[in-house]
């Protein structure tokens, strides 16, 4: 069922760089009141002021830490109504099981995957008494299978894709749409840690545009870009030994 985004408020958890802060630009033009959340103050306020204005309202920021469960209620509590909820925030650092960094591993976790799930338990009740709702996480191509020196991502990844398959059952009798959009590698601060080549890289302004007619199209699951998203589907159904043998 298509989903029509103009004049709605979604509140996006992880606005204030890279795709988030692209996204926020897409989605305002398409006529959205975007609610601005990551940690940083002073990003969320610079990027507030230029965007073009909503007929839905004025884009408003929450700063918060989705680290942290009382922050993520202080931020939604802070908003007006909101139609949908965006989680974008992530954490990424390449680590291998050879190079075990603990710190690094246990922030992936906290963040792509547990917080993900304190924002919707502040998001989800929000949305279950008003009775309909839009809920968008963005996954990695990576949560498709473990791969080499992702100890942490692709893991956290992973639980973050069938986190979104346990909502859509639930909320299915509902007047919800719960969708997952995965993209693949983004040029974004992030990816600069990478050592390796990466495949059909995309700008952030071309992945946000991917993300926004994902949103439109209203399908559960979007894996872009297509060329490489195949390489990842096929991966699922390969044997293990035959898996793990071409993935080293």
């Amino acid at each position: 069922m298509a989903v029509k985004l103009a004049g709605k408020t979604y509140w996006l958890v992880g606005a204030s760089e890279g795709l988030g802060r692209a996204l926020a630009a897409e989605l305002a033009t398409a006529g959205v009141r975007v609610c601005l959340s990551a940690r940083n103050r002073e990003r969320l306020e610079s990027l507030a002021a230029s965007l073009p204005a909503s007929a839905a309202g004025e884009h408003l920021i929450a700063p918060c830490d989705i680290a942290d469960r009382e922050s993520v209620a202080a931020a939604l509590a802070s908003l007006p109504a909101i139609d949908g909820v965006i989680i974008n925030a992530g954490v990424y650092e390449p680590v291998t099981a050879t190079a075990w960094n603990a710190e690094a591993v246990e922030a992936m976790c906290d963040v792509n995957f547990t917080g993900t799930a304190r924002v919707l338990g502040q998001a989800v009740p929000v949305l279950n008494r008003q009775g309909h709702g839009h809920i968008v996480i963005i996954g990695s191509l990576a949560g498709y299978r473990g791969l080499p020196g992702a100890i942490g991502y692709a893991s956290s990844k992973a639980a973050v894709m069938h986190l979104a398959e346990c909502l859509r059952l639930d909320l299915a009798p509902q007047d919800f749409c719960v969708q997952t959009i995965n993209p693949g590698f983004i040029k974004t601060r992030l990816t600069k840690k990478n050592n390796f080549a990466m495949p059909y890289i995309m700008t952030a302004e071309a992945a946000a545009h991917e993300v926004r007619k994902a949103m439109e199209s209203g399908r559960f699951r979007t894996d872009f870009p297509r060329r490489f998203a195949w390489r990842f589907k096929l991966a699922r159904l390969l044997p293990d030994s035959l898996f793990f043998r071409l993935t080293r």
